[in-house]
């Protein structure tokens, strides 16, 4: 997961360890906190793969700080662990991370996944309803009862929102020229090959 987190980011623009961390900390945060603890060895096993490099730029040579940026290689790995996974429970924590980077993948990849995330939402539903059956009929307190109530809510919530989304992912999968718009925020994807090629600038430290 901190690799697709990492690789994400470098694909805006190349950082140091710690302003990669920072960043980590400001979009990402909401999800977990990164530790240099676990951010450094991440980067080490992603140069040690070739999906990142270590540059110099000229602004800091009298510093010589390292400067992390994605290669066509860690592209690559990007594309691979965005769409990638299966629909387990353990993949199915990872949406949020692969929500955060939807610009990057076409409108058909993004449906695919919302699908499946939807899918996934709908068996924690059948199992949720099944425990408040359950509970109502036995000797549970208030609490765990509303608990569980507030699982489902939040869980049909999701489901309908996931809806929308992929309402919306179609109408612009479809060209609809009535107006249909994209999510908030999303973006026609490049492909693949488009995205392969680092940018000059991507050395540059904004």
């Amino acid at each position: 997961m901190l690799e697709l987190a990492i690789l994400g980011l470098l694909k805006e623009r190349a950082m140091h360890g710690y302003e990669l961390r920072k960043q980590l900390g400001h979009k990402l945060g909401y999800f977990w906190t990164v530790s240099f603890g676990s951010l450094y060895p991440t980067l080490r096993r992603l140069e040690r793969r070739g999906a990142v490099e270590k540059i110099f730029p000229s602004e800091e040579t009298s510093r010589r700080k390292q400067v992390y940026r994605i290669t066509r290689v860690g592209e690559r790995l990007f594309l691979s662990l965005l769409e990638g996974g299966a629909g387990s429970a353990w993949e199915e924590d990872k949406f949020p991370l692969r929500l955060a980077f939807f610009r990057y993948v076409r409108p058909e990849t993004r449906i695919r996944l919302l699908d499946r995330r939807k899918t996934y939402l709908e068996s924690r539903l059948e199992t949720a309803r099944s425990s408040l059956e359950r509970a109502t009929g036995g000797r549970h307190d208030p609490y765990t009862l509303s608990l569980i109530r507030h699982g489902l809510d939040t869980t049909e919530r999701d489901i309908t929102w996931l809806e929308e989304l992929i309402a919306a992912e179609m109408v612009l999968l479809g060209g609809d020229d009535d107006g249909g718009k994209a999510p908030p925020g999303a973006t026609e994807a490049q492909s693949p090959e488009d995205s392969a090629e680092p940018d000059d600038n991507r050395s540059q430290i904004s």
